[in-house]
């Protein structure tokens, strides 16, 4: 029972999500920090209110009914940032390296989804299999 624990966690996935999850932590206080100190100020900057910026208030006597559309454009503006940044410094460069390392020790890389649908469509079709990027496929 150990030993399936240990394999488990061993594996290079769970490993490398723990790496993205920390990373990512320390990613989102960077973003949120430049969300808050730059983007906020500016897309307040283009709601017309110098009060409460790009939201509205739906009852003038209660602050409680502020819709702020500037939180949200925010919020989504941060999440992009962080996938971008996920992606340009930790996946592309670790799918580099497996592929690097896979062609140091002689190993095919895995078929793509397209090139699997084509060898499932040609075999239902009782075609010989062709490949996707032969110009007569």
């Amino acid at each position: 029972m150990l030993k399936g624990f240990k394999d488990f966690i061993m594996q290079g996935n769970v490993i490398d999500l723990a790496v993205a999850v920390v990373i990512g932590s320390a990613f989102a206080s960077i973003v949120d920090a430049f969300t808050t100190a730059i983007i906020n100020p500016l897309i307040a900057l283009l709601g017309g209110n110098k009060e409460i910026g790009f939201a509205v208030q739906l009852l003038p006597d209660n602050p409680e009914t502020v819709m702020d559309f500037g939180l949200l454009i925010t919020a989504a503006i941060n999440f992009l940032l962080i996938a971008a940044i996920i992606y340009f410094v930790l996946v592309a460069p670790m799918n580099t390296m497996k592929e690097a390392a896979a062609k140091r020790k002689g190993i095919e890389a895995p078929a793509t989804d397209n090139e699997l649908l084509v060898e499932i469509r040609d075999l239902l079709a009782g075609r010989p299999l062709t490949h996707p990027s032969d110009p007569q496929a």
